[in-house]
């Protein structure tokens, strides 16, 4: 399983975002939270257009995408790039950040809906009972108790973070539109215009620059926890579809929740430990879930970057001679898919959305 690229790729994806979360809980305390998520997210697309200078002859060159494709982009860059990363600083300056972490695994359940029911991906009972678990472990965090966690205070911090969680939600599902083209452009993209257009309305309100190592680090941040981790995430987009990345995302908040109380020394209190029980069962009922059955793959045409033989399960065996490539070269070009019926394990990736 965790040698498929789409696993490889969500679970490397929620290691870095998940780090994150306690990482920015500690730089808000020298930024203002709009600033510091302007330079999160400017930090993930400056290093990554250094990236693909690095990896590229063609740095500036970008996908052809279709006009309907660009106002996929252009909405989920607003939504996850723009609203979502504010009110998550807005949330997590008021917020322990294990406790921030782990209602992050609301984003998960949302994702999930919106896939289901909205763009109609499929789910059984099984992946439905994980989802309740993680939502049952997201109350419990936001349950309102005595003393300083009672305060209203916090109740609007958890709220922002839900909220963050809800725009990332939709990001998520507007962004598979458009999981074929290159991951890096992708996120380099989101990451440029939306931390520029934060950057500019935070200090438009006043907000005070930070130290240059404070913005420095911020910077990188923002490169490994939400460049690097969004073009991974892209990756498992376009191979598991949006609700199973959602699944394996949801490593994340462990990881933010474990290096909270390791690193920053927060309490290990009954609510962050029932929360973490609860949502550890729903993100294992996602991780061993096995769907395979037989299904029809109508004619498709599109273009990706794809290899020839039996790791794409078979949708890739056309012949083009002229190219003089090597099975295992990956490439990309406009292909034709035929007609075929046939049974194997598979996702709601790009060759297999199908009804069921």
């Amino acid at each position: 399983m965790l040698r498929h690229p789409g696993v490889a790729a969500a679970m490397g994806a929620a290691l870095l975002f998940g780090v994150g979360t306690p990482i920015a809980k500690w730089l808000l305390q020298s930024t203002s939270p709009w600033l510091l998520a302007a330079l999160l997210y400017l930090g993930s697309g400056l290093g990554l257009t250094l990236y693909r200078m690095c990896r590229s002859r063609s740095p500036f060159e970008r996908p052809h995408l279709t006009g309907a494709e660009w106002r996929w982009l252009l909405a989920a860059t607003a939504v996850g790039g723009g609203v979502a990363p504010v009110l998550l600083m807005l949330g997590l300056a008021n917020t322990p950040a294990a406790s921030a972490s782990l209602l992050l695994n609301a984003e998960m359940v949302f994702t999930a809906l919106l896939a289901w029911f909205v763009f109609r991906e499929n789910f059984d009972r099984r992946i439905a009972l994980g989802m309740l678990a993680i939502l049952a472990g997201a109350l419990v965090l936001s349950w309102p108790q005595t003393g300083a966690q009672a305060s209203p205070s916090v109740g609007w911090s958890f709220l922002a973070i839900l909220g963050a969680c809800l725009a990332w939600a939709v990001d998520n599902n507007l962004t598979r539109k458009v999981a074929l083209a290159d991951a890096a452009w992708i996120a380099s993209v989101k990451g440029l215009v939306a931390g520029s257009i934060n950057l500019v309305l935070a200090l438009s309100l006043g907000a005070a620059w930070p130290s240059w190592p404070q913005a420095a680090a911020a910077m990188v941040l923002g490169f490994s926890a939400y460049g690097v981790s969004l073009a991974l995430f892209v990756v498992a987009l376009r191979h598991l579809g949006t609700a199973r990345t959602g699944a394996y995302f949801s490593l994340a908040p462990f990881a933010g929740a474990l290096l909270s109380v390791i690193g920053l020394g927060e309490s290990l209190d009954w609510p962050l430990l029932v929360a973490g029980v609860l949502m550890a069962w729903g993100v294992w009922l996602h991780l061993s879930e096995r769907h395979q059955h037989q299904h029809l793959h109508s004619p498709l045409d599109h273009s990706h970057q794809h290899v020839h033989g039996a790791a794409e399960d078979g949708h890739h065996q056309h012949a083009h001679p002229e190219l003089d490539l090597a099975g295992s070269v990956r490439h990309a070009h406009w292909h034709h898919h035929p007609a075929v019926t046939h049974g194997h394990r598979h996702f709601p990736d790009a060759h297999h959305q199908h009804e069921h």
